[in-house]
């Protein structure tokens, strides 16, 4: 059945595991993976970074949003995206209404542990990172519910483990939506009916069986 999903597209803070979680469905799924930071560091050809400290945020979100676009376009993909993807309406759009969006939700202390070390996230080198992303969960927390279809908790459990839940999840949905898709056709067909139920003429002899023989000539 999961082979008619759509293509999956995660969403999340920094830290979540989007990635790894990513890397792992795609394979379960027999599906190709991509991260859209990578594909813009490859489109660019230099580092997330680097695009920071040269063109500003600002202009790495008109670069995510272009990726977000060709990339939630690609057929039967599963994507990661960045922690500040959802910032953009745009990319909320592309998102929510081109596939199926899981929210990998992680408090901050698990979002801290992950990212700690990790010196490749410009908004992380402040003084103060763990404000930093407590300040963006509150800001980013309620568009990631906006977006998503599917929401998971993680940092619980191992990773292996959400996978086979979320497969789970995957398959509920997708059920549900095709049963929905069922009974609204079923519907539409029911109210066309019933708007031209007027137009319907019936020759009540041939119900009652009294055709005459210039009926049957």
């Amino acid at each position: 059945m999961l082979e008619e999903l759509p293509s999956v597209f995660i969403v999340g803070p920094m830290g979540a595991g989007k990635t790894t979680i990513g890397r792992l469905l795609a394979k379960q799924l027999g599906r190709e993976f991509v991260d859209s930071d990578w594909y813009i560091e490859s489109q660019t050809g230099a580092d997330i970074a680097w695009i920071f400290a040269k063109e500003g945020e600002a202009g790495f979100r008109e670069r995510e949003t272009r990726a977000i676009d060709e990339l939630t376009l690609q057929s039967k993909i599963v994507l990661a995206t960045g922690g500040g993807a959802v910032i953009s309406s745009e990319n909320r759009d592309y998102l929510h209404q081109r596939g199926v969006v899981v929210y990998l939700n992680a408090p901050v202390e698990v979002q801290m542990a992950r990212t700690a070390k990790d010196k490749s996230r410009p908004l992380l080198q402040q003084p103060n990172p763990k404000q930093i992303l407590q300040n963006l969960y509150e800001i980013r927390d309620p568009l990631y519910r906006q977006v998503a279809h599917i929401i998971m908790p993680t940092g619980h459990t191992y990773p292996r483990h959400m996978v086979n839940q979320l497969l789970q999840q995957l398959e509920l949905l997708f059920t549900l939506e095709k049963r929905d898709s069922i009974v609204d056709e079923a519907e539409t067909i029911d109210d066309t009916f019933m708007a031209n139920e007027d137009n319907v003429v019936i020759d009540e002899s041939m119900i009652n069986g009294n055709s005459s023989s210039d009926d049957i000539n």
